[in-house]
C-alpha cells in the first residue's frame, strides 16, 4: 500500500496524548499503512535461541495521564524554496532611419522576495506522568547507563554482569530499582529432563554467584533457564516442577527467583494451568514471574481491541484468562522487551533490532527521527504496563551489548531521549 507523505511526523507530546491502546491502534490503522485494520494473529516465533557461550540477548530510557480518546493529529509541514523570476531582456526602440537595432543592455533580473521558510517541527519533550515501569538490560559499564539510573526512575535492571564494583554503583544511585541476574547455561530439553535433579544442577550453577557477599547486596532475584520451550502439557508440568524446586532451594538461603522467562509468544495459553505449581512456589517465597515481549515492525503490531496482544501485551491474556481466576496474580517482570524482527508472520522489511526498521518507519510517514520513534513506542508500552499493578517493570533490550546484538542497542540519541522521558516522572 502507498506510504504516507514523508513530510508527516508525530510529535512526542501528541503521540503520548493519543497513546491509549484503543486510540493508538486507530491512529496506527489510519496513519501507518503497514498495520491492518484488524490486527492479525501472528504466529509466535518458534523461540529464537541466543548463543549461550557468550552474553545473549539478556547479557550483561510517560506514562502520562490516561490519554484522551482523540486520535493523534499529524501536523504536516512544508518547506518553501526561494525563487527568482525575470521578465527577460527588453529591447530599445530602433532608429527610424535604419533597420539595424541599436545595442541593448541586459537588465538585471527582478528578484521576487523569498517566502518565509517554514521550519520542520521540533518534537516536544515528554510531559510529566506517573511512575514509569521501563527498565534496562545491560552487559557492561557505560556513562549513559549511569545517567539513566541517576534519574531514579529505572524500574528494573536485568544483567549477566557480575562486576560488583559497577553494579554496586548502580544500586547506590537507585536503591529501589529491582536487580535481576542470570547465569549463562545450556538450554534445557524438557522432553528428557528429570525435574528434581535438573533443579539441583541449576541451583549448583547459580549458588557461587547468587551467594557471593557483595552480589547478594545488589541482586533481588535470579532467573533460571532462558526461554524454555514447553510444547505440550507433560513438558510444562516438568518445567513447573523444576522451577518450584529451584524456588524452594534458593529460598532456604533467602534468595528470590524469577520463574518462567518464556520467550515472545510462549507458552501456548492453554498450557498455563500446568505451570501453576511454580507460581504457587513464587507466591509463597515472594518471587516473580518472568516473560519476554517483543514485536515488529512496531511494538504495537499484534495488539488488538481489549488492550491485549499476541506478542506485546500477551501477558494480559495469561493473567486475565488463567492466573487471576486461579488466585495467582504474582508480580510480573518483563525481563526483555523491545523491537525484534525475528518474530514471524509480520509486515515490514527483514531485520532484527529497532535500528533495522528506521527507514521503514520513515516510509510509513512516521518521520525520520528513528530514535525518537522508538522511544515513543516504548512510552506507549509503558503507558499500558502502568495500568496493571502486578507488573513490576520491563527491561528494554538492550542498553549495552556485544556486537551480535548491536542493532538493538539504544546507546546514543535514543538513550538521551529515554533519559528525558524518565526524568519527568516521579522518583521511585
Amino acid at each position: 500500500m502507498a506510504p504516507h507523505s514523508p513530510h508527516q511526523k508525530i510529535g512526542r507530546r501528541a503521540f503520548l496524548k493519543g497513546a491509549s491502546s484503543a486510540a493508538l491502534l486507530a491512529v496506527l490503522s489510519a496513519c501507518r499503512h503497514f498495520l491492518p485494520q484488524t490486527s492479525p494473529t501472528p504466529t509466535p516465533d518458534h523461540q529464537t535461541k541466543r548463543p549461550t557461550d557468550q552474553p545473549t540477548k539478556q547479557p550483561t530510557d510517560q506514562p502520562t495521564r490516561r490519554p484522551p480518546d482523540q486520535p493523534t493529529k499529524h501536523t504536516p509541514f512544508s518547506v518553501a524554496l526561494p525563487f527568482i523570476s525575470s521578465a527577460g531582456p527588453t529591447t530599445q526602440p530602433t532608429d527610424h532611419q535604419t533597420k539595424r537595432p541599436l545595442p541593448t543592455s541586459t537588465p538585471s533580473p527582478t528578484l521576487t522576495p523569498s517566502p518565509t521558510l517554514t521550519p520542520s517541527p521540533t518534537p516536544t519533550p515528554f510531559p510529566p506522568g506517573p511512575p514509569t515501569k521501563l527498565g534496562l538490560c545491560i552487559t557492561h559499564h557505560h556513562p549513559q547507563v549511569l545517567e539513566l539510573v541517576r534519574t531514579g526512575n529505572v524500574a528494573v535492571i536485568k544483567t549477566l554482569s557480575q562486576d560488583a564494583d559497577f553494579l554496586s554503583q548502580l544500586k547506590a544511585l537507585s536503591p529501589h530499582t529491582l536487580f535481576v541476574g542470570r547465569v549463562v547455561m545450556d538450554q534445557i530439553d524438557l522432553a528428557k529432563v528429570e525435574p528434581g535433579e535438573s533443579a539441583r544442577q541449576l541451583v549448583d550453577q547459580l549458588w557461587p554467584v547468587a551467594t557471593h557477599p557483595r552480589l547478594r547486596e545488589i541482586f533481588d532475584a535470579w532467573e533460571g533457564y532462558n526461554e524454555p520451550v514447553a510444547i505440550d502439557a507433560e513438558q510444562m508440568k516438568r518445567l513447573a516442577e523444576l522451577e518450584a524446586e529451584r524456588v524452594q532451594l534458593l529460598a532456604k538461603e533467602g534468595i528470590r527467583s524469577v520463574v518462567g522467562n518464556f520467550g515472545t509468544g510462549h507458552p501456548p495459553l492453554e498450557l498455563w494451568p500446568h505451570f501453576f505449581p511454580a507460581l504457587e512456589a513464587v507466591r509463597e517465597h515472594e518471587g516473580f514471574l518472568g516473560l519476554h515481549e517483543y514485536s515488529a515492525p512496531t511494538l504495537q503490531f499484534g495488539t488488538h481491541a481489549g488492550g491485549e496482544g499476541w506478542l506485546t501485551l500477551r501477558y494480559r491474556k495469561a493473567y486475565r484468562q488463567y492466573l487471576i481466576p486461579a488466585g495467582l496474580e504474582v508480580p510480573l517482570v518483563i525481563t526483555e522487551c523491545g523491537i525484534d524482527g525475528m518474530v514471524r508472520d509480520r509486515p515490514g522489511p527483514k531485520g532484527k533490532g529497532w535500528k533495522d526498521f528506521v527507514i521503514y518507519w520513515e516510509e510509513q510517514g512516521m518521520g525520520g527521527d528513528g530514535p525518537g520513534n522508538y522511544i515513543e513506542q516504548l512510552a506507549w508500552y509503558d503507558s499500558e504496563l502502568m495500568q496493571d499493578d502486578y507488573v513490576v517493570g520491563a527491561a528494554i533490550f538492550v542498553m549495552t551489548t556485544i556486537r551480535q546484538w548491536r542493532s538493538y542497542e539504544i546507546l546514543g540519541e535514543a538513550a538521551s531521549i529515554l533519559q528525558q522521558y524518565l526524568s519527568v516522572h516521579p522518583v521511585r
